[in-house]
């Protein structure tokens, strides 16, 4: 039960219409996996799961087998679900028990893998396992072959090492192959080119294996909207015998990325998607003070006049950032209004004196609608749109609306 006024709405019908549009943009070329890690970046991960899967989403991709054990549990449609950051120690018999397909990179991924699957009784092949190749991220996967400049990559005795797994009297079976792209938004990237060339001399050693797998993924958000990197994954999947599989993850709760540069048809793409948060609170308190008082901590706000203050239920306990004190606005009867003085750990002040109309209960819109978008909120913070939704704390419930 929701009784402290801070909470967020969820829009069904805003999220749906966006994976609608994202499952016709990606038209029959490709598959889609809908990311919902991070508790659906911020948005709640057994509203948002359901919903996705329910409307016809075959994937879905989290962060841990603990996240998926959740997100089997919410789903009735029974989804695929990808442990996109891998397993940890222990984590194997969980990932099988709730049908859950990991990410691997690691050789004591499969080495425990392949240990559940014998304490599981299992035969050859039953465990399905994406393997994400590290293409010029630095951060997860296999080394791709360097290419150098040439066609032809260099060796990679850790790729052959994990290829060699796969042999026929394995549990394991290799399902997909997968990158991160370090610069997707960029519509001119050199860097993309690069990976794209690692991820092919990548493919060669995986066809010279003579391993088939179903799905090659690499593309994001961005690459869903922006669609110049399209084509060239199309081929080299059609080349290696798999279908392509995109994973949108900000678009789907309607934010598409900045693309650079701007004024693309990406851009124009990015119109049809629609915010699916809103963060909201209420007044609990009004008063006014003379000019020349100071507000908050350190009374960083000084009123240059007589000042009428509303205080809000939020605070950076919350998610609400503290770099944002003095510097944003929100969003009460309508109107935008400053924050005042440094933003507390449960709650802030608002500079209401130009809206004389606001009383005690009245409800003002932190994220949404009038209110700042992610977007407003990650630049005055020097920061992203995915870490504002994700801040959003614990502590702040999530509910549906229409």
């Amino acid at each position: 039960m929701c009784i402290r006024p801070t909470w967020v709405e969820i829009s069904r019908h805003r999220l749906l219409a966006n994976y609608r549009y994202l499952r016709q943009r990606a038209g029959r070329s490709a598959d889609l996996l809908a990311v919902v890690k991070a508790d659906a970046y911020g948005h709640g991960l057994v509203h948002c799961a359901p919903l996705i899967s329910g409307a016809g989403a075959e994937w879905l991709g989290i962060t841990s087998v603990e996240e998926g054990i959740r997100a089997r549990s919410a789903c009735a449609a029974r989804p695929r679900i990808l442990v996109i950051s891998g397993l940890w120690h222990g984590e194997a018999a969980g990932a099988l028990a709730h049908n859950l397909t990991p990410v691997v990179w690691e050789q004591f991924h499969l080495d425990e893998l392949e240990a559940a699957a014998r304490e599981r009784g299992l035969g050859p092949r039953s465990v399905a396992v994406h393997l994400e190749i590290d293409t010029g991220m630095a951060r997860q996967g296999v080394a791709a072959p360097y290419c150098a400049g040439t066609e032809r990559g260099t060796e990679a005795p850790a790729l052959k090492n994990l290829l060699a797994r796969f042999h026929p009297q394995s549990a394991l079976r290799l399902e997909g192959i997968m990158t991160h792209f370090s610069a997707a938004e960029s519509l001119s990237s050199v860097e993309f080119k690069r990976q794209m060339a690692r991820l092919g001399a990548a493919l060669d050693h995986v066809i010279a294996a003579r391993l088939e797998f179903r799905w090659l993924h690499a593309g994001a958000s961005a690459t869903l909207m922006g669609g110049q990197d399209l084509p060239a994954m199309s081929e080299l999947a059609a080349k290696a015998g798999a279908r392509l599989m995109l994973r949108p993850g900000l678009a789907l709760y309607g934010y598409a990325p900045r693309f650079s540069p701007p004024g693309t048809p990406a851009d124009e793409a990015a119109t049809h998607l629609q915010q699916v948060l809103a963060w909201k609170t209420r007044v609990v308190s009004t008063h006014s003070i003379p000019g020349g008082e100071g507000v908050s901590y350190n009374s960083t706000f000084l009123a240059r006049r007589p000042t009428r203050l509303a205080l809000i239920a939020v605070g950076y306990a919350d998610g609400l950032n503290r770099l944002l004190s003095n510097r944003a606005s929100l969003s009460v009867r309508g109107q935008r209004v400053p924050i005042a003085g440094r933003i507390c750990m449960d709650q802030c002040l608002l500079d209401v004196t130009d809206v004389p109309a606001v009383e005690l209960g009245d409800e003002v819109v932190i994220l949404g609608g009038h209110a700042m978008d992610a977007y407003e909120h990650a630049d005055l913070i020097d920061s992203i749109p995915w870490e504002v939704l994700c801040d959003i704390g614990p502590r702040v419930p999530r509910m549906l609306v229409d």
